[in-house]
């Protein structure tokens, strides 16, 4: 997921450089979401393992 989001971020990096703003305003809305699921997965996983026990800090 981290990934793709990274892949629209540099879409939307190129489409803006090269003056096609509405393809570049929405890659970048993908962008952020992808991003923004990435992070709540990860949290998520994170508070799983120390629940589980097996997070060590």
């Amino acid at each position: 997921m981290l990934k793709w989001a990274l892949i629209f971020l540099v879409v939307s990096l190129v489409a803006g450089a090269m003056g096609f703003t509405g393809v570049a305003s929405g890659a970048k809305t993908i962008a952020k979401v992808l991003f923004g699921l990435f992070l709540l997965a990860f949290v998520i996983l994170v508070l799983l393992a120390w629940g589980a026990g097996e997070l060590i800090f």
